[in-house]
């Protein structure tokens, strides 16, 4: 489903300067982002609809039908005649939904899930559309000119209408006005200097991702790069629940994205036994903090670096989890106001739109895509 939230707009080019500086003067900062039309000088207000669902998708040509309430819970798309269900039909009727792993625009799965996003888009906004992804900061650069290419100017999709109660395949087509790929941190940063929370001055920006944990400065001038850092995500921590659970028990055919769930959850049900995984998922949580956070950070920012800020945000799924919060209260509670952020597991998406919006201008209605590795977060800027 999806929820509507108002945001505002402002000068992004203080975040993340060599992305930002051709962007021109700010747009005035209001409870809703107020769009001037120059040539009938009139205000229009949008509002942030977000819709979320599973990064998982699965080859599946058989009929179904009437299993789902909307298209947002049955999704099933076309590529080259084989027909692949996405996001929650995926894990809902798929028997092995999967994803690569920080996969490339070349890869299928990143292909389908964007598909998917547009299609959404487009059931709720006019065309053409300004579109904003993310990849990590060591990708980003490199994805940039693949995911354009990928995109073009126009996405023509084939989707199946009888999993959510029509009769017949369908194909839309969407105009693609403009294109753009920043880091996901950036993102996050975006969406907490210039979204609902407004946050000003320096801060720390942590995101907590499944498949990637990035953090660094963010200052007034830009981000300090030298505070950037890069490294695996939740998944090392679900990887060992996953492990010491098979030494007990039988997970069967359950792929990494089905565990992951059970994982959230804190429940998992094997041989028709509900097994609490709350001190297992604990566990793993804390030796993924020590093992790979921890050793990272204090690598990385200096005693110096702390007199800049006394504040982390943290954003990401990763950041749902009170454990795993609560490591980084005990590192650094003495130095810095540790603080999850209202919208952890959409932030990033939020960010990208208002990106969209400001590279996008006229030219098309903007959308931020977050493809992540657990859940794809779409927004978009609807004229309310």
């Amino acid at each position: 489903m999806w929820a509507a939230h108002p945001f505002r707009i402002g000068d992004i080019s203080t975040i993340f300067l060599p992305l930002y500086e051709s962007l021109g003067r700010p747009a005035e900062g209001i409870p809703r982002t107020h769009h001037q039309d120059r040539s009938e000088s009139k205000k229009v207000t949008y509002l942030m609809k977000q819709f979320i669902f599973p990064s998982v998708v699965e080859s599946h040509n058989s009929e179904l039908s009437n299993v789902a309430p909307d298209l947002v819970h049955g999704v099933k798309i076309f590529d080259n005649g084989t027909g692949y269900i996405v996001g929650h039909l995926a894990l809902s009727e798929g028997n092995s939904p999967h994803k690569a792993i920080n996969s490339s625009p070349e890869d299928l799965d990143y292909q389908l899930l964007l598909r998917t996003g547009l299609l959404l888009a487009s059931t709720v906004v006019d065309q053409p559309v300004t579109l904003t992804v993310g990849f990590p900061y060591s990708t980003f650069q490199i994805n940039r000119e693949s995911v354009a290419e990928l995109v073009g100017k126009t996405q023509k999709i084939s989707y199946d209408t009888s999993p959510y109660g029509g009769r017949s395949v369908q194909t839309r087509t969407i105009q693609i006005a403009k294109v753009d790929v920043i880091p996901e941190v950036v993102g996050c940063i975006i969406g907490a200097r210039k979204g609902s929370r407004g946050q000003k001055g320096a801060f720390y920006m942590a995101s907590l991702g499944y498949g990637t944990f990035e953090a660094c400065l963010s200052t007034e001038t830009g981000i300090v790069q030298r505070t950037m850092v890069s490294t695996i995500g939740v998944r090392y921590a679900v990887d060992i629940a996953m492990k010491e659970l098979e030494q007990k028990y039988y997970l069967g055919m359950r792929t990494e994205h089905q565990f992951d769930s059970a994982f959230q959850r804190g429940t998992i049900t094997l041989n028709r036994r509900r097994i609490d995984l709350t001190d297992l998922r604990s566990r793993a949580l804390q030796r993924y903090y020590e093992d790979v956070i921890s050793p990272m950070l204090r690598n990385t920012w200096t005693d110096d670096d702390f007199n800049r800020s006394s504040i982390l945000l943290l954003a990401g799924g990763g950041s749902m989890y009170p454990e795993l919060v609560k490591c980084f209260e005990d590192e650094f509670g003495g130095i810095l106001s540790v603080n999850v952020v209202d919208d952890p597991t959409t932030l990033a998406s939020t960010g990208y739109c208002i990106r969209s919006q400001s590279v996008g201008g006229q030219d098309g209605i903007a959308i931020g895509l977050d493809i992540g590795n657990a859940q794809t977060v779409l927004t978009v800027a609807a004229e309310d």
